[in-house]
């Protein structure tokens, strides 16, 4: 399941060993293709990658604290600290990918 972000409190994300954070916004095309993808990872890594989503118009200042210029963005995190970042929709398995390599 995915977790939403609220009130810029990335609290959670930062306690787990690994996480993906989805930066995206409802008015964006390609995030809203993004969305069903994310969710499925979410339910197909349970138990190994923690998924959330955040909301940048509600959110802007983890935008701004995570430089995110572009949604969708996907930021990894790992043991608190972003591992990774990628920009623009992603397949399953091209997400799959970045995360094992990150």
């Amino acid at each position: 399941m995915v977790k939403k972000i609220a009130n810029n409190d990335m609290t959670e994300v930062l306690a787990e060993k690994v996480a993906l954070v989805d930066f995206s916004a409802t008015w964006c095309g390609p995030c809203q293709m993004l969305a069903p993808v994310v969710d499925a990872l979410a339910e197909e890594l349970e138990g190994q990658v923690a998924v959330y989503n955040v909301d940048v118009d509600a959110n802007s200042d983890l935008a701004m604290q995570y430089r995110v210029m572009s949604v969708p963005s996907l930021l990894l995190f790992k043991d608190g600290q972003v591992a990774g970042q990628t920009v623009g929709y992603q397949s399953a398995d091209e997400i799959k990918a970045f995360i094992a390599n990150n």
